[in-house]
């Protein structure tokens, strides 16, 4: 199986590294967080990149791109901690794209390719704990449309979002609608997130809905799936530089007169940062290269990601601390808000023990069992 990134894609990870590098450094990012923990400028410049439009096809003002991609880009907006939501414009661009009516498309995938619309997931309840197939939300007939009532909690940048994937039950099924932040009976309660990012709680009362699929459990799952592999790109290119930025200081660090990168034992536990930082890189260029499998196939190859990758980020984030010592919980140092990211991305979509029950409960009955 070749690796190798093709040139447009090496040419498309250059120009997101260099935005990054030059575009969102520690000091504006902690600006944003300061002023609320979104910035709708910054994500206008994601969108000029062409970012915003990887899942949109090109006749509707998009890239035309695919999973590999959108790793390579969230990757390195990883390395940047960027606290604007591309991933969720990823998911909900793919799930349109992929579920959506040609009137659905023609509304909002290139107000969403342009980044003129910021569309997010509203998908999580207090009561799910993860499970996508748990909602309170209820979905009533009006008409020739629908309306919306229940809460969704924890929507990334909510009350700065222009429109809302969300699944309801609707005649005993579990379907997705479009509802605009804008929409009558609808309430948002912005909050900042541990990661210094922001997102809110959305109420929709008899709030006017737009039917996206009456599939909604399959499109709903294959939604949370692009998220997650987009999560492990994202958190890859986090990890790279909590490591870089460790490795420096231990450099620069010194004790009895000597950096304490000499020192062998805590050298070996650099090295176990690596070993795990590799082993989530690995499991990240799955997840990618499974998002086109089968249903069955691609659920139990996001849950192995993802469980790998949180095993991966707790203990990179946690060794990252450990090994600045007091400066590294300072809230002016960087590395801080390299754990707290970290940390927010493993409970994201699925924490790591979630993610174990989903590895075991897809596993086939010969899992194990050598003949």
């Amino acid at each position: 199986m070749d690796f190798d990134f093709s040139d447009d894609q090496q040419q498309l990870r250059d120009a997101v590294a260099k935005w990054v590098e030059k575009g969102y450094g520690f000091e504006r990012r902690r600006a944003i967080t300061a002023a609320g923990g979104f910035s709708r400028e910054a994500y206008n410049e994601l969108a000029e990149l062409g970012l915003a439009g990887l899942y949109v096809s090109e006749d509707d003002g998009g890239l035309n791109m695919g999973p590999v991609e959108a790793m390579v880009v969230m990757e390195q907006l990883g390395r940047g901690m960027v606290l604007e939501p591309l991933a969720q414009t990823l998911v909900c661009s793919g799930v349109i794209s992929a579920y959506g009516n040609a009137d659905v498309k023609a509304a909002w995938l290139p107000g969403i390719a342009s980044g003129e619309k910021l569309v997010v997931l509203a998908h999580q309840e207090r009561r799910a704990r993860y499970r996508s197939d748990v909602c309170d939300t209820v979905a009533t007939a009006a008409g020739a449309g629908w309306t919306l009532s229940g809460t969704k909690n924890v929507v990334p940048a909510g009350d700065q979002a222009d429109a809302f994937v969300v699944p309801a039950m609707a005649n005993g099924q579990l379907a997705l609608f479009v509802v605009e932040r804008a929409a009558a009976g609808e309430a948002t309660r912005g909050y900042l997130t541990q990661d210094g990012g922001r997102a809110a709680d959305v109420t929709l009362a008899n709030s006017p809905a737009t039917l996206i699929t009456t599939d909604g459990q399959t499109a709903l799952e294959h939604g949370i799936d692009i998220g997650i592999a987009a999560l492990c790109a994202e958190a890859v290119g986090v990890m790279d530089q909590t490591l870089a930025i460790t490795v420096d200081y231990m450099n620069t660090r010194k004790q009895f007169g000597v950096a304490i990168a000499t020192f062998q034992a805590l050298r070996h536990r650099v090295a176990d940062m690596k070993m795990q930082l590799e082993l989530a890189r690995s499991m990240s260029y799955y997840a990618s290269l499974k998002l086109n499998a089968s249903a069955d196939e691609r659920r139990r190859a996001m849950a192995r990601a993802k469980y790998q990758l949180g095993t991966s980020m707790r203990f990179v984030g946690q060794q990252a601390v450990q090994l600045h010592g007091g400066i590294g919980v300072t809230d002016e140092y960087i590395v801080s808000h390299c754990f707290k990211k970290l940390t927010q991305l493993e409970i994201t979509w699925g924490d790591t023990l979630h993610q174990l029950g989903e590895v075991s409960a897809r596993m086939q009955d010969t899992a194990g069992v050598f003949a």
